[in-house]
């Protein structure tokens, strides 16, 4: 998953911040979150995992790297180690030999390493459903506590990385100059029956679609609502399956 940047959080635990307002209609977010959620009922993260730990492993990994050569390195390191325990009995040197091929390897093998041991120390070996210990793991920030929350403990949390900040900026939805303030106008913009996947569909539309070098709007679902302007025209030349995906 990209990483965008983060601020520290300076709302309490709980409270909603201020979003910036949008002068968009309640109902034009809520119709947009309803055509997503037409096209994909249950989006799903693209990070593979068979648990919270491992989940949370994986989205350390995913900072500045994507989500398919993170998967390519973890199918062989969860093979090894899918729990607290045997990933701190595998080893910083077998870890970061198993990750290599993913960017800043190095430095995400040693916090593997001290995550899994925190867990083990601090928690129990078990992951923390709780966003403030969560960030007091190595490695973990608001955005990837936000992901573990909201994939493996079903809460409606917003992790705001690139495709979220550009969309959410784009269309607007929520509009802010930081991850933060982007994050806080999602909490209090999208409708309750959406608010689960959301950024799940957010991710996806800004990765497939609306893309940060050429948006493909002549295909998007959302473009009579979207404000940002000039649309990107269809090509002279037919798209691929391969050149669209």
């Amino acid at each position: 998953m990209s990483a965008v940047r983060q601020k520290p959080a300076s709302a309490a635990p709980g409270k909603r911040k201020p979003a910036r307002p949008t002068g968009r209609p309640v109902a034009e977010i809520a119709e947009m979150f309803r055509r997503l959620h037409a096209i994909e009922p249950e989006p799903k993260g693209e990070l593979e995992h068979s648990n919270a730990f491992t989940l949370l492993v994986a989205v350390v990994l995913s900072a500045q790297a994507t989500d398919a050569g993170v998967n390519k390195a973890t199918r062989k390191l969860f093979a090894e180690a899918d729990t607290p325990q045997k990933m701190l009995a595998l080893g910083e040197d077998r870890v970061r030999d198993l990750i290599k091929t993913i960017g800043l390897f190095r430095n995400k093998a040693k916090n593997v390493i001290l995550l899994s041991q925190a867990l083990i120390e601090r928690f129990g070996g078990e992951v923390p459903a709780d966003r403030d210990a969560l960030v007091t793991l190595p490695g973990v920030g608001r955005k990837t506590a936000n992901v573990v929350l909201n994939m493996a403990f079903g809460e409606a949390t917003f992790a705001v990385d690139t495709h979220v900040f550009r969309v959410s900026n784009l269309l607007p939805i929520a509009p802010g100059k930081t991850p933060e303030a982007v994050e806080a106008g999602l909490d209090r913009l999208i409708p309750e029956p959406y608010r689960l996947h959301a950024h799940h569909w957010l991710i996806l539309h800004g990765r497939y679609l609306c893309k940060a070098r050429k948006p493909e709007c002549w295909r998007c679902p959302l473009a009579d609502l979207c404000r940002h302007e000039p649309k990107t025209p269809a090509p002279k030349t037919p798209v691929s399956r391969s050149q669209a995906a």
